[in-house]
């Protein structure tokens, strides 16, 4: 079961940050994602999301190799490949695994202008050494699924460095 965890940020660039020593964090195999996306605000007050992959890309891809192959067999790999690639982006499109974007276009809507969020889904973690790479950041948990103590635990880390640079 994986866990949700929701942080604001004041800009789009922090949230980058994080987001990238998470992804390189999970190479050393202290965490583990599901996914991580990222929601700013413009200053036009528009929500945009920036997730790591997409799933019609993904799809599309998969779909390429699969209906070349198959094309092979009935001597047409080009047809195979546009036609797989067509099925596998709006399979791909359809099967948006993570979080669900309505929820993350809806948390966008409550940042102020020019802020960000980072949401993460979090398969599993070892918190005594991912706390400690992120709390140099700073941030206000929004949205956790976690258990109240993880919670507070999460929320004194992040607080406890924002407090620090004030």
């Amino acid at each position: 079961m994986s866990d949700l965890i929701a942080v604001a940020y004041p800009d789009k660039q922090t949230a980058e940050s994080v987001r990238h020593r998470l992804l390189e964090l999970t190479r050393e195999h202290t965490i583990e994602l599901e996914d991580a996306v990222i929601v700013d605000r413009d200053d036009d007050g528009k929500v945009r999301l920036h997730q790591l992959h997409s799933p019609a890309a993904r799809g599309a891809a998969g779909g390429a190799l699969w209906g070349g192959v198959i094309g092979l067999l009935f001597l047409a790999p080009l047809l195979g490949m546009a036609i797989g690639a067509a099925a596998g982006g709006a399979s791909g499109a359809m099967v948006d695994a993570g979080v669900n974007d309505r929820f993350m276009k809806d948390l966008g809507q409550k940042l102020p202008v020019g802020g960000a969020a980072l949401i993460v889904l979090v398969r599993k973690v070892t918190p005594d050494k991912v706390l400690p790479q992120i709390s140099q950041y700073g941030g206000e948990v929004i949205q956790t699924s976690l258990d109240d103590e993880a919670e507070a635990r999460l929320r004194e880390v992040l607080e406890g460095q924002t407090a620090a640079v004030a």
